[in-house]
């Protein structure tokens, strides 16, 4: 079946995209408004878009009452951020940031959660997230009537001591960081319980095998 995503609604849109761009990391985004009000809220349009300079990227869709949602609105203010990553343990809480609570209500004190200062950004981190990203936008753009990306750049990296596995070589072990992924619907999230593991073809195999046709047929076992 064929969409004509421009001739769909918001949310039918919003279906189709969260159903096949799946799984998403989560951002578990801290960001502070100028007058000093904390707000965390978790959203799964994020991922990692280079490394030489790092820099993620992070869609912010509009709110539901029809306006920028308040960490757009304060890291268009203030121009800086904190994503924490979630581990299982804290999925609960993550979810519960996700509440439709009115602007005075503190999502941080509802989820019972610990912050600890940042190094160089105003936003404090997550205590229990397993990896934490200071960022500091270098891109705000708007994509949408109250939609916005934002491409920043990562100024300090935190990761749990107890998931480096090789401090000098930096080795991180990422299967007991147990991160969770958001999938579909209006709830469904995944475990990274269920992998396998395909390492990149060397071009040095193919020619070595007699050519493309060769391996071809060697991989196949035809």
């Amino acid at each position: 079946m064929i969409f004509d995503m421009r001739a769909l609604g918001a949310g039918d849109r919003y279906k189709i995209i969260g159903a096949c761009i799946t799984p998403r990391p989560i951002a578990w985004v801290t960001s502070q408004a100028a007058d000093g009000s904390l707000n965390l809220s978790p959203f799964s349009f994020f991922n990692a878009l280079g490394s030489d300079p790092p820099i993620i990227a992070l869609g912010l869709v509009a709110h539901t009452e029809k306006r920028l949602k308040d960490t757009a609105a304060n890291i268009r203010e203030t121009g800086e951020f904190v994503v924490n990553l979630v581990g299982e343990s804290s999925a609960e809480a993550m979810n519960l940031t996700s509440i439709d609570a009115p602007p005075e209500i503190d999502e941080i004190a509802l989820a019972d959660l610990l912050m600890v200062p940042s190094i160089a950004v105003a936003p404090p981190r997550v205590a229990e997230a397993p990896a934490s990203f200071e960022c500091v936008v270098r891109h705000y753009l708007e994509t949408g009537v109250n939609q916005v990306a934002i491409l920043a750049e990562v100024l300090h990296a935190h990761v749990g001591d107890e998931f480096l596995l090789d401090r000098e070589r930096i080795h991180i072990d990422v299967p007991a960081m147990k991160l969770v992924s958001r999938l579909h619907g209006a709830g469904w999230y995944g475990r990274q319980t269920d992998k396998f593991e395909m390492l990149r073809p060397a071009w040095s195999d193919v020619v070595a095998a007699g050519g493309a046709e060769a391996f071809a047929a060697q991989r196949t076992g035809a």
